[in-house]
């Protein structure tokens, strides 16, 4: 009974503090809000709670879903209808990937000490959850790989609009309130969205996907919508409740975490961001002639961050979303490709 006191507590703490990033104009508030109060609470007064406390990994679970079928969504057939043409920009994209994550490992590794699986999926630029998971799975220090993951999330989706809005002289991305979601999904698609989530939570558990529990919600609403079969609309009250209900459980993993590593962390991740946003600029400044695209439509399309938030910042710009979406999903599916023959290796190996 003391969990579940406490989960509710924690989630009611949660909610406040997504509601108060939410008016303080915050990029992703209903994610990063309760990231940093979990956060807080973890690090702070995790002594306090029950004995042997965990955030019910049920709960994430189903949420997380929630969020693999808001991706999935975005794969329309007029997204991919356009990928024959960016054959260049894939290639590039493919090689930043390389890139970035190669420079990212250094980091972590050889300055901040990590360990090799920390570092190297703590370095990974793309892929949030995927790298959590992969990374758990092959030993790397939990508490320390969400620090950096989110870190990086946390760095490219706060500096990269604010960066925007200054240039172009108004809010862009979520805090301008842009959204994928929508509000007018009646309650009788709720059925067949539940079964969209669950198809695709059995269909990653059969196939043995990476990080399941996303990908296969969002291999199954990628599916149903390419084909025009369903189109998965999911409402965005549905999607702020499940970016609490995640972002709570990835907080709590900083159980362990001193300030000083915390503050490590962010040195950490001002020099791997830094250098994989500087990366992205020269991408984007090499193939504006190439690819007849804008510069700011290229740096948000190589941008580290997550895929939500960049598309919801092209949404603001009017720069071309669905070609940003595209790129980020590419992103995405060529780090959690590596990821996953990587982690293969590994266990053949070890």
């Amino acid at each position: 009974m003391g969990s579940i006191l406490t989960t509710l507590v924690l989630l009611a703490l949660a909610c406040a503090a997504a509601f108060g990033a939410q008016a303080a104009s915050m990029p992703l508030p209903f994610m990063i809000g309760p990231l940093i109060a979990s956060g807080i609470v973890a690090t702070t007064v995790s002594d306090r709670l029950p004995d042997g406390y965990r955030f019910p990994p049920m709960l994430r679970l189903v949420f997380i879903s929630v969020i693999g079928l808001m991706i999935g969504a975005q794969v329309t057939p007029e997204l991919f209808g356009q990928a024959s043409r960016f054959a260049v920009s894939f290639t590039a994209l493919t090689l930043f990937v390389i890139v970035a994550h190669a420079y990212g490992y250094s980091v972590l590794r050889f300055i901040g000490g990590y360990d090799r699986p920390t570092a190297f999926y703590g370095a990974a630029p793309g892929g949030l959850f995927e790298s959590i998971a992969l990374g758990e799975e092959a030993g790397a220090d939990p508490a320390r790989l969400t620090l950096q993951q989110f870190l990086r999330i946390i760095a490219v989706v706060t500096l990269l609009p604010i960066g925007l809005s200054l240039w172009v002289g108004h809010p862009v991305g979520s805090s301008a309130g842009v959204t994928l979601g929508r509000g007018d999904v009646p309650w009788s698609a709720f059925p067949l969205i539940a079964c969209a989530g669950a198809a695709g939570l059995g269909l990653g558990h059969v196939l043995r996907l990476p990080a399941k529990q996303l990908t296969g919600p969002l291999s199954v609403a990628a599916l149903l919508s390419l084909t025009g079969i369903y189109h998965v609309d999911v409402p965005q009250w549905l999607i702020n409740v499940a970016q609490i209900v995640v972002g709570t459980a990835l907080g709590m993993r900083f159980a362990g975490l001193s300030g000083g590593l915390v503050l490590r962390g962010v040195g950490l991740t001002v020099l791997c961001v830094g250098g994989m946003m500087g990366l992205a600029i020269v991408f984007a400044l090499a193939l504006m002639q190439v690819l007849e695209q804008p510069f700011d439509v290229l740096l948000i399309s190589f941008a580290p961050g997550g895929v939500t938030e960049m598309s919801l910042v092209a949404l603001s710009l009017s720069a071309n979303p669905a070609f940003v979406t595209l790129h980020h999903i590419f992103r995405i599916l060529i780090t959690v490709v590596g990821l996953g023959v990587s982690s293969k290796l590994v266990r053949r190996r070890l």
